[in-house]
């Protein structure tokens, strides 16, 4: 059956809300420590944002090779293949936990190099227990991104979202505690933002364990799993559909973790207020991620049907309500870019500097809500190889270069080092809206092409 636009907007509206919820909550960890951080003092914080920085390359790999798994188990449900969806969940339950615990071998390892990043010495000193801290909640991650894509192929996305909000609130009231010794807890200093991550990040993965374990529905695959094989061809497809998306990841993230670096050799006032300016951009920026997740389990539904009408309906509407929100986005921005820095520190110019750059990212909402939506419209067709390209060429060839003349050959400071980033997110969202373009030019609807 061919659904209206109409339908499909509010169909992709009902089931992106939960995931926006389930998206804000990771970056709301990582801004509840660094506000707190704030009023320790200005070298916490910088430690608490260099960590964070290391940490997030590490952490949307996971991410990434855990939403291999959504779209499989999408087209699973739909054609009720029980068994093949519990092999598809222990398989990725053994594959994530794998890679967490190789990725956090690789922190412990890469800690030894961070003054290779040309950091102030002592907030690298800091930054070092705090990330040491932070790295072991990787593990639990890998068991709750895998259960969250497990349900979200289900199309059943509230799980994570009432659970990650929990989570959340566990953080805050431990930053508080830990930090400042509040609450009958210990008092240890910064320190306490890492231990507070940590504790919320395992009772996540705990939460959902249970949930599913009590879930009516969700509980019977509990009760199949025992009964299917590891299987390497498994694994094998498993990681070939995951890698992609978080290579993807990590070409967008290490552009920004890069930029994040520029501006540290401009001082640590410069390096806060980077921080500061992308956490909040971050934050919005998991709106439009929301709504990527939600079109690629449309996306990956329709396909599992052989529906290719609605597959590009489908696509379009995700595109359409990414551009609207962020484009909202960009307007708040514009209209309180010098009252949001404010939460985060005490210090003027740390929050003028901050005030400056959230102008630049009211420039690039639409594009970075465009891009990152694209991409979870190809993958939910998909199609890896070729986005994956696109994701290099646009952070790596084109934001980073332009980020360091701008910034640096041109003197124009972070401020250049921004605009070069905007220009990376604005070709990210043209070629990858030219590739679905390309990909679903030929279907047919009403005997005619539908025009984009």
């Amino acid at each position: 059956m061919q659904l209206r636009y109409k339908q499909h907007i509010k169909e992709t509206l009902f089931l992106s809300f939960p995931l926006i919820i389930s998206q804000i909550g990771h970056i709301i960890t990582s801004m509840t420590d660094n506000a707190f951080l704030g009023f320790v003092n200005l070298e916490s914080q910088d430690a608490g944002i260099l960590s964070g920085n290391v940490f997030i390359l590490l952490l949307v790999f996971l991410i990434g090779m855990s939403q291999g798994l959504t779209p499989k188990i999408a087209e699973a449900h739909v054609n009720g293949r029980e068994n093949e969806k519990a092999s598809l969940l222990k398989n990725s339950l053994l594959l994530n936990i794998v890679n967490s615990s190789l990725l956090y071998l690789l922190i412990l390892f890469g800690m030894n190099f961070l003054h290779y990043l040309d950091q102030p010495a002592d907030v690298v000193e800091l930054a070092k227990p705090f990330l040491n801290i932070i790295a072991c909640s990787l593990i639990p991650l890998a068991v709750f991104f895998t259960l969250k894509q497990y349900c979200e192929g289900l199309s059943n996305t509230r799980a994570a979202m009432y659970i990650s909000i929990s989570g959340n609130v566990l953080n805050v009231v431990l930053n508080y505690g830990l930090i400042f010794g509040k609450l009958g807890l210990p008092e240890i200093g910064y320190l306490g933002a890492a231990w507070a991550t940590f504790i919320s990040r395992a009772f996540m993965a705990v939460a959902f364990f249970i949930y599913m374990l009590y879930h009516k529905e969700l509980k019977t695959i509990l009760k199949i799993i025992p009964s299917v094989k590891i299987h390497f061809a498994q694994l094998k497809n498993l990681f070939k559909i995951g890698i992609g998306p978080a290579i993807q990841y990590i070409f967008e993230v290490a552009a920004f973790t890069v930029a994040g670096f520029m501006a540290g050799w401009l001082g640590k006032e410069t390096f806060a207020s980077h921080g500061i300016a992308l956490s909040i951009a971050a934050f919005t920026y998991m709106f439009a991620s929301g709504i990527s997740g939600a079109s690629s389990i449309r996306v990956a539904n329709f396909k599992g049907l052989n529906d290719k009408i609605n597959i590009k309906k489908a696509g379009i509407a995700g595109f359409a309500i990414a551009a609207v929100i962020m484009a909202f986005f960009g307007i708040m921005f514009l209209l309180f870019n010098n009252v949001l820095p404010a939460f985060f520190s005490e210090k003027k110019e740390v929050v003028q500097l901050a005030s400056g750059l959230l102008l630049v990212a009211s420039l690039f909402q639409l594009f970075d809500g465009v891009q990152v939506t694209g991409l979870g419209i190809l993958r939910g067709l998909s199609d890896v190889k070729i986005p994956t390209i696109l994701a290099l060429t646009a952070y790596w060839l084109v934001a980073l270069p332009l980020a360091y003349w701008l910034g640096f050959e041109f003197h124009y400071g972070v401020y250049g080092i921004w605009f070069g980033l905007c220009a990376g997110l604005t070709f990210a969202a043209i070629t990858f809206v030219a590739r679905f373009r390309y990909l679903t030019k030929e279907i047919i609807y009403k005997d005619r092409t539908i025009k984009f």
